[in-house]
């Protein structure tokens, strides 16, 4: 009898003690896919393969702050997003800004400047924020040109833009346009 009610007191104990779900984050979570719409595509039976390629990342947004060259200081890594390091995965081999990059999942992260951003594709996977990046796993860094644009988009956006020859990964935050080309590889 003493253990039975032991046993009931250690499950009251721990069930008071459950984790509780997080509250709704400030910079919520996006996935894009190449092609676009993928997951309504294969839903519906239209697509004929698996995506060429994937990118999660977290959408921090202006609230009124100055971004570039104040929180995002220039010159310094920046996770490309908010929360865990933003992910781009390749479900077939690709040339990014020309380079060869095989099937797999990357992280990604940038080095704003004033004029351009260098786009940076890392190996090291499970990367929280930029705090552990490592320069040594680079697969590939590209110095892309900013376009400012008209409209000023609060939310940080990545999405794929197919093209006649591939897709470009755009990303828009603020009044900044930067833009990334990729191909399938041959």
């Amino acid at each position: 009898m003493k253990v039975v009610v032991s046993l009931v007191c250690m499950l009251a104990f721990f069930s008071s003690q459950a984790q509780k779900p997080t509250d709704l984050d400030k910079s919520p979570m996006d996935m894009n896919y190449w092609p676009h719409n993928y997951p309504i595509l294969k839903m519906n039976g239209k697509a004929r393969s698996m995506p060429i390629a994937r990118v999660l990342y977290g959408r921090p947004m202006i609230n009124g702050r100055t971004i570039f060259g104040s929180i995002q200081k220039y010159d310094e890594v920046w996770r490309l997003g908010a929360n865990e390091a933003t992910e781009i995965e390749f479900f077939t081999n690709v040339k990014v800004a020309g380079k060869f990059i095989a099937k797999g999942r990357y992280t990604m992260y940038c080095i704003p400047h004033e004029t351009k951003w260098t786009l940076i594709i890392n190996r090291d996977n499970y990367s929280w924020g930029h705090f552990k990046y490592d320069s040594k796993k680079d697969v590939l860094r590209k110095d892309v040109e900013l376009d400012k644009t008209n409209d000023t988009v609060e939310a940080f956006t990545m999405y794929f833009d197919e093209t006649r020859t591939g897709a470009n990964l755009v990303l828009l935050w603020d009044d900044l346009k930067a833009v990334l080309p990729m191909s399938v590889a041959p």
